[in-house]
């Protein structure tokens, strides 16, 4: 009988100190659903999509205290092949080079099928062009018009950005060869180091996708004369159906040097996953970015724009159905 009780009491106390580790401790990562390990592959340090990636490793420690997360900075084709091949859980991209990466089309040389959206992150990233003042450009057709040897600079090659500005060149009949073959140049560099070229007088046109009104030009202003050149509807349809954009117009006083509007295209920014990834985890990391979104909206410019149900607006990107899942419980979706 001893004995019996003995083991008993034994069995309350270590009951009794389970429940007082469950009070002490907040719950594991992986005992809520969400991956125990996140990786996010981005964009180059001190860019937005690193401020927003960080943005949200910050929303899951908050509600995950044992997640392990790391922001990686990446260049966004291998974004979506590191994700699609799962040596990073997550990744930041425009939804319509994910578009791209499906078909197996440049800047990819097989399809990658298995990628999904979790969220959209910003959807105005508009092909902006600024010409310099001195150039005296004033629309793409003059340059091939007049087959000027213009200095270009794009955003680093295998990003949307930079497919982005070949095509608009080539929706006015003219191509990268044409440009070099007139004695211009291109150059495929990070955009604050295009917009430092274009101060030091070594580029002449410079062609990205961003949110309006970008701070980044807004400073470039101060020290370079530009004029925000727009496209004709005839490139903008062209641009659409290759890329999958949407026609935008940035409006007449975005920019003080811009007294006028300027029709173009825009892309959206999304994050994305593997198929693969376990629908709890895709779940967890919505309920995340959801339950801490005033966080997020005042993390960056880009995120303060978005209402939570921006979030699931992915297309032409189908949603992971672990975020679908967390979209619905929220009331987000139907």
């Amino acid at each position: 009988m001893l004995d019996f009780f003995s083991a008993d009491r034994h069995r309350l106390f270590a009951v009794f100190l389970a429940a007082v580790a469950c009070v002490a401790y907040p719950a594991t990562a992986s005992a809520q659903g969400a991956p125990a390990k996140i990786t996010l592959a981005g964009g180059s340090v001190g860019g937005a999509w690193s401020a927003v990636g960080t943005a949200i490793g910050e929303t899951l420690r908050r509600e995950y205290p044992g997640i392990s997360f790391t922001y990686e900075p990446g260049r966004e084709a291998g974004n979506l092949l590191l994700v699609s091949q799962g040596k990073v859980q997550l990744g930041i991209a425009h939804a319509q080079l994910a578009r791209q990466a499906e078909a197996g089309v440049e800047p990819f040389t097989q399809p990658l099928k298995n990628v999904r959206a979790i969220a959209m992150i910003d959807p105005e990233a508009a092909v902006q062009i600024l010409a310099t003042s001195a150039s005296g450009i004033t629309s793409i057709d003059q340059i091939r018009e007049k087959k000027m040897p213009v200095r270009v600079a794009l955003n680093s090659k295998g990003t949307l950005m930079a497919v982005a500005g070949e095509a608009v060149f080539s929706t006015h009949g003219f191509s990268v060869k044409d440009i070099e073959s007139w004695g211009g140049r291109l150059n495929y560099v990070a955009y604050n180091n295009g917009l430092t070229m274009m101060k030091n007088g070594q580029i002449d046109v410079i062609i990205n996708m961003l949110a309006f009104p970008s701070s980044q030009i807004v400073n470039a202003a101060r020290d370079t004369q530009f004029k925000l050149i727009g496209l004709g509807f005839d490139a903008i349809d062209k641009l659409n159906k290759q890329l999958g954009t949407e026609t935008i117009s940035v409006p007449a006083n975005t920019y003080a040097f811009s007294p006028e509007a300027a029709n173009t295209v825009r892309g959206s920014v999304v994050v994305m996953a593997a198929a693969e990834m376990k629908d709890g985890e895709a779940e967890a990391v919505v309920a995340a970015m959801l339950k801490h979104f005033d966080f997020l909206q005042k993390s960056h410019a880009t995120l303060s724009r978005l209402a939570p149900e921006s979030l699931t607006r992915v297309a032409p990107l189908p949603l992971h159905p672990g975020a679908a899942a967390a979209y619905r419980k929220a009331g987000l979706l139907k």
